[in-house]
């Protein structure tokens, strides 16, 4: 008798009698760690990296479990992040990629650039688009592989000391603003600085920076940025869609079954969506408290708003002329920029602008 007749005609209970053992798939148990960029108390943005890390484990059956590690426990949450993901220090960071636009300013272009993409729009151009595609190519010369996960939608403009009337109030300004946008605030006649999230207060508190943006009015409320600067302006034109990423390992995602790879990329997708959807939930509710404190809510004047898009478009024809990754993906880009504004503007923009008007 061959031996899948015995295991059909004797049952289980008459195999192992015979002492036969069914040819069972034992998949080895694989232990990951992953580092944040960001705190542990911001729930929102620190917890996308959890609500991953849970889903690996519960549709691996536990058998591939990741460690979630707070910015600066594993390695400083900005610095050197690259350069220990390429090495294989951990296997995993859950970051904000244009955090790293010193190593190349491609790097931005998976997360956000100013004027880009919103939060819909970059993920339409990752999954549907060439993106995804076109960045792999580029983060697999630093030994990276990216999945999106996570977005915060549209963000504010950050918190002043003083009032911006005009561009003038750029000039000599201290501001803490994430990656990129830094080099248009340059431009501009401001000073960016790079903190990460949790040094911010103290320096705004302490007069070392005169601005600062984070994210929006839940996160910013959690870091306490009003008390220490009455002026919130919005929108922030610098992220109006900002992607956050999971860079892998090449080495070690290669290592991964079939199976594991496609967990990383479901559990990946669902954090995506999953911190946006708690972004726009508890957004509103953290604006109405700020609000209620006194906090003086401001639009950007237009002034500075049509000089920073001349001179964020400015830039990018400089870049494009001396980095061919960045002329090859940018060009992609702001094609697809371009059909997903005029898509936009008949459907989204006039919808938002009439709901605006109603009284609900």
């Amino acid at each position: 008798m061959d031996r899948r007749s015995l295991i059909k005609n004797a049952g289980i209970a008459g195999v192992l009698a015979a002492g036969v053992a069914p040819a069972v798939h034992a998949q080895e148990a694989i232990r990951w760690r992953l580092a944040s960029s960001f705190p542990k108390a911001l729930d929102t943005i620190y917890g996308a990296a959890e609500v991953f890390a849970k889903k690996v484990g519960e549709m691996s059956g536990g058998k591939f479990q990741i460690s979630v590690h707070p910015g600066g426990e594993l390695m400083p949450p900005i610095a050197g992040m690259i350069d220990n993901i390429q090495k294989g220090t951990t296997e995993m960071v859950h970051t904000a990629p244009y955090y790293f636009f010193g190593v190349n300013d491609v790097f931005a272009l998976g997360c956000a650039i100013p004027f880009g993409l919103n939060s819909r729009q970059m993920t339409a151009w990752m999954y549907q688009g060439n993106g995804l595609k076109l960045m792999r190519e580029f983060y697999g010369k630093y030994n990276i592989v990216n999945f999106p996960m996570g977005n915060t939608g549209a963000q504010m403009g950050g918190w002043y000391r003083k009032e911006i009337k005009g561009v003038a109030d750029i000039k000599g300004l201290k501001f803490r603003v994430g990656g990129f946008a830094g080099k248009v605030l340059t431009r501009m006649g401001a000073v960016p600085q790079n903190i990460p999230g949790g040094e911010i207060y103290q320096a705004l508190e302490k007069g070392t920076i005169d601005a600062a943006e984070w994210v929006g009015p839940y996160d910013d409320q959690k870091l306490g940025f009003n008390k220490v600067a009455p002026f919130y302006y919005y929108p922030g034109w610098w992220e109006g869609g900002p992607q956050l990423d999971a860079f892998v390992n090449k080495t070690a995602y290669d290592k991964l079954s079939a199976e594991n790879k496609a967990i990383l990329e479901s559990a990946a997708a669902y954090a995506h969506t999953d911190m946006q959807a708690k972004y726009d939930a508890r957004n509103p509710e953290a604006l109405k408290q700020l609000v209620a404190a006194k906090t003086k809510v401001l639009p950007f004047p237009k002034t500075v708003m049509d000089a920073a898009f001349k001179e964020s478009m400015a830039l990018y024809a400089e870049i494009g002329n001396s980095n061919p990754d960045w002329k090859k993906i940018y060009a992609d880009y702001a094609a697809f920029r371009k059909d997903q504004n005029l898509w936009f503007r008949f459907t989204e923009m006039r919808f938002d602008q009439f709901m605006q008007g109603q009284k609900l």
